[in-house]
């Protein structure tokens, strides 16, 4: 069994498209562990709109927060902690994508960080990046600290606009694998998802 932790190197990068454009292809088996916000319209039920095998099992998730946050802010709110010992991955025999909240370095509680938590659950990570101005930094800024915390890093994915250049360097020196791109969709549904993974490494 695999394990895939989405994360990502910003906020409103994809993550959710690429889990699912992953989840479809793999016929893998998905979770998010912390939903902070949006509960009626949640990551988890986007997922669900968006594959078509009948093989994945959408976990629910370990925390369910209602204000649309950073976790350790929305938690507080709600009168709880986030507690990184409570979140436990799921029993399952298939491949498993896990999407994360924000990019790495989102407070969970006062102490602990998302990058803790993928340190925690002990999987993958794969990258997501977009292209634009300023998205070099913040992708060899994410490496390097998966790096530091010695996660093993499966690939990247970019999507969006497309940038050659961009690309380019960001893979020679950090040396990471390519495992695909996707482009901007203009229409999002359950064929667009299906041929998106055709062009995925994975």
């Amino acid at each position: 069994m695999a394990k895939y932790f989405i994360t990502g190197i910003g906020t409103g990068i994809g993550k959710t498209l690429i889990s699912a454009i992953l989840t479809e292809k793999l016929k893998a088996d998905y979770w998010k562990p912390i939903q902070s916000g949006d509960l009626e319209t949640s990551d988890s039920k986007t997922i669900a709109s968006l594959i078509s095998n009948e093989k994945t099992i959408i976990h629910q998730e370990s925390y369910r927060l209602t204000q649309p946050l950073s976790p350790h802010l929305s938690a507080k709110l709600d009168g709880i902690t986030i507690d990184l010992n409570q979140i436990v991955i799921p029993e399952t025999e298939n491949n498993l994508i896990i999407e994360g909240a924000g990019g790495l370095m989102v407070p969970l509680n006062e102490n602990e960080l998302m990058v803790d938590l993928i340190q925690k659950l002990d999987a993958e990570v794969i990258l997501v990046s977009q292209n634009y101005l300023g998205s070099i930094n913040h992708t060899l800024l994410s490496i390097n600290l998966l790096n530091q915390h010695n996660i093993k890093i499966k690939g990247i994915i970019f999507n969006g606009d497309e940038n050659l250049e961009t690309e380019r360097f960001i893979l020679k020196y950090a040396k990471i694998e390519k495992l695909g791109y996707v482009p901007s969709l203009v229409k999002i549904d359950k064929q667009q998802v299906l041929l998106a993974g055709e062009d995925i490494l994975l």
